[in-house]
Formats: C-alpha cells, sequence, structure tokens
C-alpha cells in the first residue's frame, strides 16, 4: 500500500551469551568488614587514576598505552589487579563513547524538528506524519531560541566526538549532582558520603581458565570460601598464606549453584564482582561466566505448533494463544507489573511478568513467543512531542531493552523460541481488523489485545487482516474479486464503475431476445387508451 514504510522479516532473538548470578555475604566480622573497605578503597583510587589516563589518551590509546598503564598500577597492587582494573576502566570509557554518539543523535534529531516547524507558518496544521508549524508567534520565538542552544550543544559535543574527549564519572554524574541538592535527597551529607565512597570501591576480578577454582584474585571454592588476594601495600591484613585475606563466612548461590560448582570443580573462568549496598548495609558477591550461545531454531519449527503474542505496554503485558493458522484460541491473557519505585522493585516486577507468560506459554504447548522489537530512542524527544510530558515520561520508562534481555535470557532456559518482528502498525491494524470482531457481551477485548493478535500473525508470516481475496478460480467476476483493493496509483481508482450494456439482471444475457408479449398493467392509470381526447371550446348547457 502506498504510503507505509517496509516492514522487516520477523527473526529468531539469539540467546544469552553469559550467565550473572548473585548472593549475600553473611556472617562477616567486623576484621572481614575493615578489609573489604581498605581494598576497595585502595583498589578504587587507583581505578579513577587510571580511568583520568585513559580518558587523556583519547584515540591515541593503542595496547602500547594499555601495557604502560597495567605497568604502573602493577607495584600499587598485583599484576592481575591491574589488569582487572585497566579493563574495567577502558570498557568505561568506551561505554562513555557510545552514550556520546546516541545524545549526538539525539541533538540532531532534535535540531531536524525545529528546523521544520520553524519553516511552516504559525498555526498551520500537521499531519500524522509530520508535524505542523508552531501554535503561536510567542511559541516561534521560544522555539528559535531553542535551537540555537542545540545547535551550539551540538557543535560542542562534534568537537568532543572527533577529539577522542570522553566525560566519565566514576560513581555517577547523578550522585555527584546530587551532593547540591541533598535536601531534596532526604540525605545528610555523611549519608551521601558513604554512599559515594562505596560507589566507587573498586572490587572486581576477571577469571583465569586452568586456575585453581576459575580465579587467582577473588577466590571462591565449592563448599563456599571467599578469600581475596591482597593488594601490595595491605598485605599486613593477611590472615593466609599467599598474601591471602580468607572472610569468615560462606555462600551459596541458590539459582544456578550446581551449575556454578561445577564449573568451579573444574576450574572454569569465573569473574566475581563484590559490592556493598548502603541503603541495606549488606554484602554482595556477583558471579558471573559466558556460556556458549545456543543454537537458534529454525522459525518454521519454532512456529510449528502456535504461538504467543505479546504487546509490552506501560502497565502489562497483554497476550494471546493463536493456533498454526494464526486463529485466536482461548482467552486473552494479562500480566501487570508496576515500574514505579526504585529500580530493584522495577527489575523485580518485569522478572516476575515474564516468569508467569513463559509458563502460561508453557502450558498452551507452543514453543515460541512473538514480541516487537522496539526501540524509542527517536520518540521520546522534547522537541517531536512538543508539551507531551506525560508520553514522553511514559514511552521512557517502559523498559524495552531490559525486557527483551530478560525474556531472551528466561526463555532459554525453559526452551522457548523468541520470534521478535516489526512493531509497525501492530496496534493500529489489530484494533481496526480485530478488536471489534472479538469483542462479546462476556468479553471485552482491548486495543492491546488485538495488538497481541497482530504480533503474533507477523511472526507467522500471515497478514494482519482477517480475509482476503479468493484465489481466482473461485472469484465470481471475470475482473476480479470486488474486494481486491486498487494500488494508490492506480488512475480512476476514485471513479464510477464502467457502464456495462445490457440488461441489468444477470438471469438474462445481454443478447437473448424477449419471447413474452408486454402484459396489460391491471391499473386504469397506466392502462393504454386508443381514444383520442378532445376538449370542446365551449360549455354545453340548456
Amino acid at each position: 500500500m502506498g504510503g507505509l514504510r517496509q516492514l522487516a522479516a520477523p527473526f529468531v532473538a539469539l540467546g544469552p551469551s553469559g550467565v550473572a548470578v548473585r548472593t549475600r555475604l553473611k556472617q562477616l566480622t567486623a576484621d572481614d568488614v575493615e578489609v573489604l573497605r581498605q581494598v576497595g578503597a585502595h583498589l578504587g583510587a587507583l581505578a579513577g587514576r587510571d580511568l583520568k589516563a585513559r580518558c587523556r589518551d583519547g584515540l591515541a590509546h593503542d595496547s602500547q598505552a594499555w601495557a604502560v598503564r597495567k605497568r604502573e598500577l602493577t607495584p600499587q597492587s598485583s599484576a592481575r589487579w591491574a589488569g582487572a582494573i585497566t579493563k574495567a576502566t577502558h570498557d568505561q570509557w568506551t561505554l562513555a563513547r557510545r552514550c556520546a554518539l546516541a545524545h549526538i543523535q539525539s541533538l540532531e534529531a532534535g535540531v531536524r524538528t525545529l528546523r521544520h516547524r520553524l519553516s511552516l507558518p504559525v498555526g498551520q496544521k500537521g499531519s500524522k506524519r509530520a508535524p505542523g508549524g508552531y501554535r503561536s508567534r510567542r511559541e516561534w520565538h521560544a522555539k528559535t531560541r531553542r535551537l540555537h542552544v542545540l545547535q551550539d550543544r551540538l557543535a560542542r559535543e562534534r568537537a568532543d566526538w572527533k577529539a577522542g574527549t570522553a566525560r566519565v564519572v566514576r560513581g555517577g554524574k547523578r550522585l555527584a549532582r546530587m551532593r547540591h541538592h541533598l535536601p531534596a535527597a532526604q540525605l545528610t551529607e555523611a549519608r551521601w558520603r558513604e554512599r559515594w565512597e562505596a560507589t566507587r570501591w573498586f572490587l572486581q576480578a576477571d577469571g583465569e581458565s586452568g586456575k585453581r577454582f576459575g580465579n587467582e584474585t577473588i577466590r571462591i571454592s565449592a563448599e563456599g570460601e571467599v578469600s581475596i588476594r591482597l593488594p601490595a601495600p595491605l598485605t599486613h591484613l593477611a590472615n593466609a598464606a599467599h598474601g591471602r585475606y580468607v572472610l569468615t563466612g560462606r555462600i551459596r548461590f541458590a539459582h544456578r549453584g550446581q551449575e556454578w560448582a561445577d564449573r568451579v570443580a573444574a576450574n572454569r573462568a569465573v569473574a566475581y564482582r563484590i559490592h556493598y549496598d548502603v541503603d541495606r548495609g549488606r554484602w554482595y558477591v556477583t558471579a558471573s561466566w559466558q556460556i556458549p550461545v545456543s543454537k537458534t531454531v529454525p522459525l518454521a519449527a519454532a512456529l510449528a505448533d502456535g504461538v504467543v503474542g505479546v504487546d509490552m505496554n506501560a502497565d502489562h503485558l497483554a497476550a494471546w494463544h493463536l493456533d498454526t493458522h494464526g486463529n485466536p484460541c482461548g482467552e486473552p491473557r494479562r500480566f501487570p507489573y508496576d515500574l514505579s519505585g526504585t529500580a530493584q522493585h522495577r527489575d523485580a516486577q518485569v522478572r516476575h511478568a515474564l516468569t508467569r507468560i513463559l509458563h502460561w506459554a508453557k502450558s498452551c504447548g507452543v514453543k515460541a513467543i512473538a514480541i516487537e522489537d522496539l526501540d524509542f530512542a527517536a520518540e521520546k524527544t522534547r522537541e517531536k512531542h512538543g508539551g507531551r510530558k506525560r508520553f514522553r515520561q511514559l514511552v521512557s520508562g517502559m523498559p524495552t531493552g531490559r525486557l527483551r534481555a530478560r525474556l531472551t535470557s528466561m526463555a532459554d532456559a525453559t526452551g522457548i523460541t523468541i520470534v521478535a518482528v516489526d512493531p509497525a502498525y501492530t496496534s493500529k491494524w489489530g484494533a481496526q481488523h480485530w478488536q471489534k470482531p472479538l469483542t462479546s457481551t462476556t468479553r471485552k477485548a482491548t486495543r492491546h489485545d488485538a495488538a497481541s493478535i497482530a504480533i503474533g500473525r507477523r511472526a507467522q508470516g500471515y497478514p494482519v487482516r482477517r480475509r482476503t481475496a479468493p484465489p481466482p478460480q473461485h472469484q465470481r467476476d471475470a475482473a476480479g474479486h470486488r474486494t481486491v483493493q486498487a494500488g494508490s496509483d492506480t488512475p480512476g481508482r476514485e471513479g464510477p464503475r464502467p457502464r456495462i450494456p445490457g440488461p441489468r439482471t444477470r438471469s438474462v444475457p445481454p443478447d437473448t431476445e424477449r419471447t413474452r408479449a408486454t402484459r396489460t398493467p391491471e391499473t386504469v392509470r397506466d392502462v393504454r387508451s386508443d381514444q383520442e381526447r378532445v376538449q370542446d371550446p365551449l360549455l354545453l348547457t340548456e
């Protein structure tokens, strides 16, 4: 159809490439806590200086500069601690570069939108595909100033990008700015200082295959004993041989614990990270390792038993089970979640909703779940939606990336395949073709339920429309079935149908001669008379 953008083909999403599990460090003594604090603060200071050196090198950084940085850190820590610090700071610099590029693209989109709207007359209405002019002269003037601000900011960001400059704050820029707004954040200076120092500590080490228990720096045995290789200036705190400190408590991973134990017993690489939660006052350790990406199932095999279409919304997931022919089965399901509160609460809500939808899909007997390949990077700009602040907050709050990553990882463990489809027009066409037919006196189908059907049918390769034209051999008209729609570029498609000579009825062929005589009407008014009516000029009177 004319004017519609090209739809991308559905594809099977790749499985996870790594595993991360977390548990709490319990039964720590005061000495254990003090050692962890000193080691974290010392290595954090080294990481800060190394990050400064990495940002100073910029684009001129190479393997030789990396070796110089590592060599400078080794006497103050160890060779393995220095390798972990340099790798972490390089990853942080790379992430800052990616964020800077995304910021430049956002500024470019805002500048394009402002230029387009400022070029239009004031008050001109927009269309579905392009915004119109501004509502008043005052708003036009304010947006002109906004355009100059964005252009200056864009020029500065482009110059930093070309020079390789990356601005990174260890601990986070948000927490750093919170220092100037402590009453609004409901924090005291001591409380903020404790949180700031804890986020800047460094207690993480990469794994090494072939070494004892898979990690030589932070070593955790299969029985749960945790020992840390102390940096060179802190070796006087060691309570074990070879400058190591063994913590009093034992750990146990509840999730994937047997898999972790098998890797540790086989001396396979496992990376660890120890961090302190200031709000809870607890210490945690996170173990992570790489896994081979599972082989993707062919799309036809994944859809052999039907599919579950899922439409993601701001407060719930709408799902519907579709059979192999694209027909909805049973009743729609909704899995609500609450995205307010802390990040941990939001993440727990998403995981709980995904667990429920995976269990339901498994009970339906399907092997695939269809979701939209959403990306709101260009949809939440201030210049595109103007004063629709609530809508921008709604779009920004939808955890599209986290939900996709969580669902892919959790589905891989249950043997369910994730099929990603193009999100274009799913809500619009689903409501147009499926919402009303599926609404009855006992069931009220929403727009989101209809969108889940559109997503599932698109994954199966079926059109979203409920009906299509029959095959040519079943069409009753020689020129084509009447449900076939003319293209947008077909001349005369809005005009009347051509006049076909012959009788209007289909029961009589056009070349058939009339064999029956015309019957005389029964009404006197319509009977033809052979007499001629004459009006006398004078009245006949006696």
